[in-house]
């Protein structure tokens, strides 16, 4: 199988959602290869699993006041702050039976490819089911998956940097004031790149997509015009409509 690779790119929240389902359709339909494509988000945003509430898991209104983009995935899991600064995001979009039936099976996967990516830089990742990417006990990459009509969509991120600050703040997480117990809390849990290797963000990029792309035949391409035109009409129409963020 000859895969499409999309390089590093950065869109707002709402264009990057549209893109991943403009992909999907153009996999359904055949006029695209199998897509592996990398992307940051500007400017920052929270996103919600496609179950969640919006009011309920994100502080709506710090959001607008910091200029962070608040938006529902279209795959399931918890609401994720995407710090611009601290993250690379990726997508694959493949028919399903390009993995394994099982849902965890397929996380292993693809999360395997992430792994692949982490070692270049030194690091020793591992996948921590269903559908977490750990290193010494704290999670590094968070990935969620939805399956609709034959195609497999995951995306998940890995975290360059953190600004955990920010991130209680605009997350619904606690009544409590952010206090420094709850950030060292979170420190026990979460990590970063950047606590074990001194490298840019790009190194990052280079080497998840090295991890990737390894074994198999693939194009560096772009969207299509089509794609590029119907995600256009998606992120106006779907993702940035009340209708859809605010839905639950």
């Amino acid at each position: 199988m000859k895969w499409r690779v999309m390089e590093l790119g950065v869109n707002d929240a709402f264009t990057n959602m549209a893109i991943d389902e403009a992909i999907c359709d153009s996999v359904r339909d055949g006029s695209a290869m199998p897509t592996i494509r990398f992307y940051r988000w500007k400017p920052s945003a929270v996103s919600i699993g496609c179950f969640q509430g919006m009011m309920e898991e994100v502080n709506v209104d710090l959001c607008k006041k910091l200029g962070i983009d608040v938006i529902r995935r279209r795959t399931g899991g918890g609401a994720v702050y995407h710090d611009y600064n601290g993250e690379v995001t990726y997508s694959v979009i493949a028919p399903l039976d390009a993995f394994p039936k099982g849902i965890r099976e397929s996380y292993m996967v693809i999360c395997g490819w992430v792994i692949n990516g982490l070692s270049r830089l030194g690091i020793n990742a591992y996948f921590a089911p269903i559908n977490d990417i750990a290193v010494d006990g704290k999670k590094i990459s968070g990935n969620a998956q939805t399956r609709r009509d034959g195609i497999l969509l995951q995306h998940g991120t890995v975290l360059y940097d953190l600004d955990l600050k920010t991130m209680f703040s605009v997350l619904n997480v606690s009544k409590e004031k952010i206090s420094d117990k709850m950030i060292k809390s979170a420190e026990e849990r979460v990590t970063k790149v950047r606590s074990f290797a001194d490298v840019p963000i790009d190194a990052l990029y280079n080497a998840l997509l090295d991890g990737f792309v390894e074994g198999k035949e693939y194009t560096k391409e772009g969207l299509s015009a089509k794609e590029r035109s119907s995600a256009e009409a998606l992120a106006q129409s779907v993702y940035r409509s009340d209708e859809w963020n605010f839905s639950r």
